[in-house]
């Protein structure tokens, strides 16, 4: 079975499993709340724009890797290449497990294992696709952060080479190809939204006893290269 898997592309995946969840009721108002978690990477609504990951306005029935401007993973070119569409049945299969739709894709998301879970958000993502002339001024547009850090800080700008030569401890864990396995990509992140993160880890604010203790070792300058090194790396 693993090896007749490996073999099958992501679309084929989803015809095998598909089921008719484009009837299946979904509640848009409690996928909202469940959406936030997918908002520290993914912007939706009125002035949506991609970050970490792509904007999600019109997002049903677009083929995949079609986000203009946007740099996916290779494993989700391959599959877009496939000929992959965010289907109601491929989205579904794809925030249950990114990975077993779309191998080696940057999204660390580990899924939404409850199917009402994933038919609510599902139903929010699709006020935003079926008429997008009326995409909600209210909508959650900002990418999550957790905390603030001085507008100085954010604006120095890093030295890539530098970035380069300081992150032999960041790529022993994480993958500089972007792929996802267990820990979460940081390749091609916003500068800000890394700079952001590792201050949250360096004040103390985001809690991984690893993280900290390396944040903590590192000056605002620092910090900066490697922001710029990881957002433009190939």
């Amino acid at each position: 079975m693993s090896s007749l898997k490996r073999i099958i592309s992501p679309v084929a995946i989803v015809a095998f499993a598909a089921v008719a969840h484009a009837d299946v009721g979904g509640d848009a108002e409690r996928g909202e709340d469940l959406f936030r978690q997918c908002s520290s990477c993914h912007q939706i609504g009125a002035g949506a724009v991609d970050r970490v990951g792509p904007q999600l306005n019109g997002i049903f029935d677009r083929s995949a890797g079609q986000a203009e401007g946007f740099r996916y993973s290779e494993g989700l070119e391959r599959a877009a290449a496939g000929g992959l569409t965010w289907t109601y049945e491929s989205l579904d299969a794809y925030i249950k497990d990114p990975r077993s739709l779309v191998s080696q894709t940057r999204m660390s998301f580990r899924g939404f294992d409850d199917q009402q879970d994933r038919d609510d958000v599902l139903a929010y993502l699709r006020l935003f696709s079926d008429n997008p002339q009326d995409i909600p001024e209210s909508a959650p547009t900002a990418a999550a952060v957790d905390h603030e850090v001085a507008p100085e800080i954010l604006a120095i700008i890093g030295d890539p080479a530098y970035g380069e030569y300081l992150s032999g401890e960041c790529t022993s864990c994480h993958q500089t190809s972007g792929a996802a396995s267990g820990i979460p990509s940081i390749t091609h992140w916003p500068s800000e939204d890394f700079v952001i993160a590792m201050h949250a880890y360096k004040g103390g604010v985001r809690q991984h006893p690893v993280m900290q203790m390396m944040a903590g070792r590192l000056s605002n300058e620092e910090i900066a290269a490697l922001a710029a090194f990881f957002e433009d790396i190939e």
